[in-house]
């Protein structure tokens, strides 16, 4: 029976921490500045859930080589998001200035990027707890959320390859699109 505990500890520590909202939990609403294309608008995720399920996908910096290559990859993939019924939305710690310009750049004006402040960092648990340029940055973690404001499918991983992928099928088995 020990040897039995002593695998099952070691078999936990070895396993990955994951985003602490798992599926079925309910999205924190909030409402923060965003761009897309350069714009700056207000982003209320409540207001984005009545166009159908919403990708919120959180990433550590922008004009870093993962990030650009995730909000690159991100952004080729929106028609298939759009025909999945999904609203895209990049979130960061990053200023709304930099992130106005990152929309315009880096996302090539397909989808908004809004700025993640301390209480929506706390609120879905993607502080990565260390500084990137001198400031916080977050995790690399992707939610899918249900239009009713439910977690349905979370992506919790630094390597930005398969973030899209995964939310795309995500969106796709949630909607039968």
């Amino acid at each position: 029976m020990r040897l039995v505990s002593t695998l099952t500890a070691a078999l936990l520590a070895a396993t990955p921490a994951f985003a602490a909202l798992a599926p079925g939990a309910k999205a924190p609403d909030f409402t923060t500045r965003g761009a897309i294309a350069g714009k700056v608008f207000t982003v209320h995720l409540a207001d984005q859930l009545k166009k159908g399920p919403v990708v919120l996908y959180f990433f550590p910096a922008a004009y870093t080589g993962g990030c650009n290559a995730e909000a690159h990859a991100f952004a080729e993939a929106i028609p298939a998001f759009t025909k999945a019924g999904a609203t895209v939305i990049g979130m960061s710690a990053d200023n709304v200035e930099t992130l106005s310009k990152f929309s315009a750049e880096k996302c090539a004006g397909k989808f908004a990027v809004a700025s993640a402040g301390p209480n929506v960092i706390k609120g879905y648990d993607v502080a990565l707890g260390k500084q990137v340029m001198g400031r916080d940055v977050t995790k690399r973690t992707s939610y899918v959320i249900d239009k009713t404001g439910r977690i349905a499918f979370v992506h919790d991983e630094m390597n930005p390859a398969a973030h899209v992928a995964t939310t795309l099928a995500a969106v796709e088995k949630l909607t039968g699109k």
